[in-house]
C-alpha cells in the first residue's frame, strides 16, 4: 500500500507531503490545479523519463518519494528476489532529478531505472487518463488476457518459451551448416595440411626455451671459456686469491693462542678459504666438461628457426600453437561427419519444432478456457456499469509465426446494443465506453493481482449521470480489496472517497504553488458542491451535496454488510 508521498521542486509544487490511507483515496481540484501533475510525480519515482523542464524555476534538482507498506508475502518473495527487502515493513521509492541526470534510488541504495519499474510493478498499477486506447491494440489484449489467467498459465507459457528457446537454438546451429562439398573439401586439405605440419614438428611445451637457453650458451662460448679460466685462476693457488688466504690464514694461526677474540677472524678466513676452494673447483669442472661442437651448435640454430616460423604462422608461443592445433582438429573433426551432423540438427529442429508446437497448442488451449471465463466476468461488470445487455467475446486467430508467447492472436470484439453483431472495440466503442471496459478488466484483474495499490487517472472521461453513478460504486467495491487512489471530476465518484484530498493552486510571493490537503467531512461537503454547481454554492447545492455523500456512506455500509 502506498503510505506516504513527498514531492520537492516539481514544477508548480514547491513542497507538498501526503499521507494516504486504505481504501478509496479520492483526489479533486479546479482543472490546471496540477492533479495530473502529483500522478506525474508519482510516475517518475517509479521510473518514467525525467526532463529537466519537469524541475521547479530557480530550482537545482526535484525530489519525488514515496514509501510503501508490503503485506502480500507473494509480492514480498518476488522483491526478495531482486535483492529488495522491506525494512520494518517498507520499501522507499525516491528519484532525484537533476539537470543532466537522474538518481533513483530503493531504501537507500542505487538502483538501475529497469529494476525501479520492475519493483514499481509490483507495489501499484496506474491506468493513466489515455491508456484506455491501449485496449484497441491486440497485443495488449493479449498481455491483459494473460495477466487475468497468469496462474493457469503460468506453466504452459514456461514451456512455450522454453520449447522455442530450444527451437530458435537448433535453427541457430543448423544456420552454420551452409558449404557446399568443394568448399568442404577445400577447407579439409588445409586443415590436413596445417595439423600434419604442426604434429610432424614434434614440439614440447618447453623446447623454445631449452633450445634459446643453449644457443644463447653455445653462441657465446669463446666469452664463457675466457672468463672462467680467468676465474679458475684467479681462485686458485698460484697467485690467487687462494694463496694469499692461505698466507693470511697460516699468519693468523700463529698467533691465535695469543688472544681468544682472535679466533672469530681466523674462523671467517677459515670459511672464505673453502668457499674459493668450492668456487675454484666449479670452474674447473665446467671447463673440463665444456664441449662445444659446431655441429650441435648448427642443429640447435636450425631448430630455434623452424620452431619461430611455426609460432609466426601459428601462434606467438608454443602453447599457442597446440591451442590452434587443437582448434583445427576440431574444424577437421566437424567437416569430416559434417553431412551425418547435418542430419541429425535437421532432426533436431523439427522435433523442437514439435514440441513448439505442441507446447503453443496447450497454452493456446488454456487461453480460451480462460477467455471465455474473462469474457463472462466482463459483461458481468460492464452490466453493472451501465451497459445494457451487451456481449462481450475474444476471438482467436493463429499468426504466421510462433514466438516464446506462443502462436496466438486475439481481439476483443463487442455489441452494446441488442441484434447488431458483435466488432472489434475500434469500430464500437467510444472513448467513455472504453474507460469503462477498461474499469471492469481492472476490477477482474485486481481480483487475482496481488498489487496492492491501484491509481486511476479521470477514468470518468465522456460518462455522466447513472453511468457515473455506477463507476462510483465500481470504484468503491474495488476500494473494499485494495488501496485505490482516483483522480475525478465527478462528485458521484467523489462522494464515495474514504478519504478525500484537494488540490489547489494559488500564488505565493509572486509564484504560483499547487498543495494538497486532506478535507474532513465537511470540508468534503464543500468540495463535492463546487464540483456540482461551480463558483456559486447555494445552501441547496450545500444540502444536494450532503445527501449525496450521505447516501454514498449509506451504499458502502450496506456493501459491507453483504461482504460479512
Amino acid at each position: 500500500m502506498l503510505e506516504y508521498l513527498h514531492v520537492k521542486n516539481l514544477a508548480l509544487i514547491e513542497e507538498t507531503e501526503v499521507t494516504f490511507y486504505p481504501g478509496l483515496n479520492i483526489l479533486t481540484g479546479e482543472t490546471g490545479a496540477g492533479k495530473s501533475l502529483l500522478l506525474g510525480g508519482v510516475n517518475l519515482a517509479l521510473g518514467a523519463k525525467a526532463s529537466a523542464d519537469s524541475i521547479r524555476q530557480g530550482a537545482e534538482s526535484a525530489l519525488v518519494e514515496l514509501v510503501f507498506s508490503v503485506h502480500h508475502p507473494t509480492v514480498r518473495d518476488t522483491l526478495a528476489e531482486m535483492d529488495i527487502y522491506p525494512e520494518d515493513g517498507e520499501v522507499i521509492i525516491s528519484r532525484k532529478i537533476m539537470k543532466n541526470k537522474s538518481v533513483s534510488r530503493i531504501n537507500g541504495e542505487n538502483v538501475s531505472v529497469s529494476l525501479l519499474k520492475k519493483a514499481a510493478g509490483l507495489l501499484l498499477d496506474i491506468h493513466g487518463q489515455h491508456e484506455h486506447q491501449s485496449l484497441l491494440y491486440p497485443d495488449r489484449q493479449l498481455a491483459i488476457l494473460d495477466e487475468y489467467a497468469k496462474a493457469s498459465l503460468a506453466e504452459s507459457r514456461a514451456e512455450t518459451a522454453e520449447a522455442y528457446k530450444a527451437w530458435t537454438a537448433a535453427k541457430k546451429e543448423l544456420s552454420g551448416y551452409d558449404m557446399d562439398e568443394k568448399e568442404r573439401e577445400r577447407e579439409k586439405a588445409f586443415l590436413q595440411f596445417e595439423i600434419g605440419e604442426i604434429e610432424s614438428a614434434g614440439l614440447y611445451k618447453w623446447e623454445e626455451e631449452e633450445l634459446e637457453a643453449a644457443y644463447r650458451k653455445m653462441s657465446n662460448a669463446r666469452s664463457i671459456l675466457e672468463a672462467l679460466g680467468q676465474v679458475h685462476e684467479l681462485t686458485g693457488y698460484d697467485e690467487g686469491a687462494g694463496e694469499l688466504i692461505g698466507r693470511a690464514i697460516q699468519q693468523l694461526s700463529g698467533i691465535v693462542q695469543y688472544d681468544d677474540s682472535l679466533s672469530e677472524l681466523y674462523s671467517a678466513l677459515s670459511d672464505v678459504e673453502s668457499l674459493l676452494n668450492d668456487a675454484n673447483r666449479t670452474a674447473a669442472d665446467y671447463l673440463d666438461d665444456f664441449t662445444f661442437s659446431e655441429e650441435e651448435f648448427r642443429q640447435t640454430e636450425q631448430r630455434l628457426d623452424e620452431v619461430r616460423r611455426l609460432e609466426s604462422r601459428y601462434g606467438s608461443t608454443v602453447e599457442k600453437i597446440f591451442s590452434y592445433l587443437e582448434k583445427q582438429k576440431e574444424r577437421l573433426e566437424f567437416l569430416q561427419n559434417y553431412e551425418e551432423k547435418l542430419v541429425q540438427l535437421e532432426q533436431e529442429l523439427a522435433q523442437a519444432g514439435k514440441q513448439l508446437e505442441t507446447a503453443a497448442g496447450k497454452l493456446s488451449e488454456g487461453r480460451k478456457k480462460a477467455a471465455e471465463t474473462l469474457s463472462a466476468g466482463i459483461i458481468t461488470q460492464l452490466s453493472e456499469l451501465n451497459f445494457n445487455r451487451v456481449a462481450f467475446e475474444i476471438a482467436f486467430t493463429r499468426k504466421d509465426t510462433c514466438t516464446a508467447n506462443g502462436y496466438d492472436a486475439v481481439e476483443f470484439l463487442i455489441s452494446t446494443n441488442p441484434g447488431e453483431a458483435l466488432r472489434p472495440l475500434a469500430k464500437v466503442a467510444s472513448g467513455g465506453e472504453l474507460s469503462r471496459i477498461m474499469l471492469a478488466i481492472k476490477t477482474l484483474l485486481a481480483e487475482n493481482d496481488e498489487t496492492e495499490t491501484l491509481i486511476f487517472d479521470e477514468i470518468d472521461a465522456g460518462i455522466s449521470g447513472r453511468t457515473a453513478q455506477m463507476v462510483s460504486e465500481k470504484m468503491a467495491a474495488i476500494g473494499r480489496t485494495h488501496q485505490v487512489l482516483c483522480i475525478t471530476h465527478l462528485a458521484q465518484i467523489a462522494s464515495m472517497a474514504d478519504t478525500h484530498f484537494l488540490i489547489e493552486k494559488h500564488v505565493e510571493n509572486e509564484r504560483t504553488v499547487t498543495d494538497i490537503k486532506t478535507l474532513d467531512a465537511e470540508e468534503s461537503v464543500g468540495e463535492l458542491a463546487r464540483i456540482l454547481s461551480g463558483s456559486r454554492i447555494t445552501e441547496s447545492v450545500l444540502e444536494n451535496a450532503r445527501e449525496m455523500k450521505q447516501l454514498a456512506e449509506e451504499y458502502k455500509a450496506s456493501q459491507r454488510k453483504q461482504a460479512i
